[in-house]
């Protein structure tokens, strides 16, 4: 049977937003026909676990971003905006799948970008590799560049090379820098206070994602893992957008 691409979305949502694995979350769904109902879906229309599992390795992760960026828009962006990173724990792959895969690394950084007005998600980057807080910073400060007019971050994303950049593309940074001369302080002095404090925004998102979508990947594919966390952030700007 042929199930539309919309509904496939939907289940894997529904997935991410249960925390459950796949075989759990059709066990669950088919216990609930209004939820089915709204995505045009009955019991009987549910696909297997495997196909499910294979969908979800199909679906391009620039889908889910495209996904990502409508749910940020249900809350109209102030465009002022704090970028931050968190980890998120990879390891509930079994300790033979880690040795049969040379699966070492066991947490993915995220980094995200948030609006500090309406808490919304912009943006997000996730990584296996030891990337500086700075590069990465930058690389997600410029596909979003248009629609930011300032960026506030911790000190750990104190480059001048990354000042200079926001400023060409019209984003005021609110970067601190570390106070090693006299001309740091003063720097330090002019950035605009309350917007700066702001930035522990992306801390309290984090938090918030965290204790209702869980704080672990289910995925063992580095690729499924960082779609995993699109649609965390997904279900956040939407939970946001209807809760009063």
């Amino acid at each position: 049977m042929s199930v539309a691409e919309y509904a496939v979305l939907s289940l894997h949502c529904l997935r991410v937003y249960l925390d459950k694995s796949y075989r759990e979350t059709l066990d669950l769904l088919s216990e609930m026909p209004y939820i089915l109902g709204e995505i045009g879906l009955n019991a009987a229309d549910l696909p297997d676990h495997s196909t499910l599992v294979k969908w979800f390795d199909r679906i391009k992760t620039a889908l889910w971003r495209v996904l990502l960026r409508l749910s940020a828009q249900l809350h109209d962006p102030s465009g002022h905006a704090a970028i931050d990173a968190t980890f998120f724990d990879r390891e509930t792959a079994s300790t033979h799948y880690y040795r049969r895969t040379n699966y070492r690394v066991q947490t993915l950084k995220t980094t995200a970008l948030v609006d500090t007005d309406s808490h919304a998600i912009l943006d997000v980057h996730c990584t296996t590799e030891k990337t500086h807080d700075t590069q990465l910073g930058w690389q997600i400060a410029r596909r979003n560049a248009d629609d930011l007019a300032s960026l506030a971050a911790d000190k750990g994303y104190d480059w001048m090379e990354l000042r200079e950049n926001l400023r060409k593309e019209g984003v005021r940074p609110l970067i601190k820098h570390r106070e090693f001369r006299p001309i740091d302080h003063a720097h330090n002095a002019r950035i605009d206070g309350p917007r700066y404090r702001q930035r522990s925004t992306c801390e309290t998102v984090f938090s918030t994602i965290k204790r209702t979508l869980g704080d672990a990947v289910r995925a063992r594919a580095w690729f499924c893992e960082f779609r995993e966390i699109v649609l965390k952030c997904i279900f956040h700007n939407i939970e946001r957008a209807v809760t009063p």
